[in-house]
């Protein structure tokens, strides 16, 4: 099977720089539909901006869901100061010290958008004694605006309010040497491994075993993405970015296998079935326990679907933080997840 790595890049790239917190997603949905749309594949919302989009296989009987997730983490205007500056609240799992000095953009109500910069209360060392310390803690964070304000009523004025959504500068760069590193890489990069898995299958003629419902989920951050699924779904694979770290052995380079997370273990033949078929197709592959992980297929199963579920994914380094992975690791994905669509019958 061959893989479009343009295609895959030039599509991670758009997604990966359009902003979507948690709960501001509609903008990167209606960019994913009409990928969807280009590759002459079906795509709905749902009631709460979920995207489904389907690939018709040989058997419709059964249905394997697929799902990766577009939102991310952000931030939430909380008050403005008396000074101008924002004070904010965490819209996902943010590591706080990572968040000092980017650069952020506030998206008000009325569709505008300002710039600024995110700083720590104490943010200058000529004048601040504690500058080292201060900034570990959304409350010791704030957001300073590009703008000409003094006053809290300045801010006002702007259209800015409590409320507002703040997306975080991704810096997305892809390096000559495969590597992609940006902010959001969970789970962005997920959407563009099975687009391009689906551009390859389409471009080759080949239909999966099953008929295939891919859920873009918009509130996995916050726990509920895939909570609702279409009620003909029998076995779900999430794919979602593997861990990499301490006591863990996947790298950038590698499919990651995930047994068991912090909701559980995840189903014992579906598990197997991708173990089995890493080591046939020679894939760089690892099997790993996540400590502090829940994914879609997670929420899916704690809302009470009657699904056999499994989770996979790039290994990306510096989850929740400036992230990375390779292409290798993408790649081997895409020939896990093709082998699985196209070998594996339920």
């Amino acid at each position: 099977m061959n893989f479009d790595h343009s295609y895959f890049y030039s599509l991670a790239t758009d997604i990966l720089m359009t902003p979507s917190p948690s709960g501001y997603t509609q903008a990167v949905i209606e960019k994913i539909a009409t990928y969807a749309k280009e590759l002459g594949l079906s795509a709905i919302k749902s009631n709460k901006g979920n995207l489904i989009v389907t690939f018709e296989g040989l058997d419709s009987t059964k249905v394997l869901g697929l799902s990766a997730h577009v939102d991310t983490l952000g931030l939430m205007v909380r008050s403005i100061s008396a000074d101008g500056t924002l004070r904010l609240t965490s819209i996902g799992g943010n590591q706080m010290m990572t968040l000092l000095g980017e650069y952020c953009t506030v998206h008000t109500r009325d569709g505008k958008a300002y710039t600024g910069t995110i700083l720590s209360l104490a943010p200058a060392s000529h004048v601040y004694e504690d500058c080292g310390k201060k900034g570990q803690t959304v409350d010791e964070l704030m957001v300073r605006l590009d703008e000409v304000v003094l006053s809290k009523q300045d801010v006002i004025d702007l259209g800015i309010q409590n409320g507002d959504f703040i997306s975080i500068d991704p810096k997305t760069t892809i390096t000559e040497s495969g590597f992609i590193k940006s902010r959001h890489i969970d789970d962005k990069i997920s959407v563009a491994i099975i687009f391009t898995v689906f551009k390859s299958l389409l471009e080759a003629n080949i239909k999966p075993n099953h008929t295939i419902q891919f859920v873009v989920s918009t509130y996995e951050e916050v726990g509920h993405g895939a909570a609702s699924l279409p009620a003909n779904i029998t076995r779900m694979i999430a794919v979602d970015m593997g861990c990499i770290g301490k006591d863990l052995s996947c790298t950038e380079y590698d499919v990651s296998i995930c047994a068991k997370d912090s909701s559980g273990p995840y189903d014992y033949e579906m598990t197997s079935e991708l173990i089995e078929l890493s080591k046939k197709h020679e894939l760089g592959y690892a099997v790993d326990i996540y400590p502090f992980y829940g994914s879609d297929a997670s929420a899916a199963l704690r809302a009470g679907h009657d699904i056999k579920a499994a989770l996979i994914g790039p290994g990306v380094h510096a989850s929740h933080g400036v992230e990375r992975t390779h292409i290798d690791g993408c790649v081997n994905v895409m020939k896990l997840l093709s082998a699985y669509l196209t070998e594996i019958k339920f």
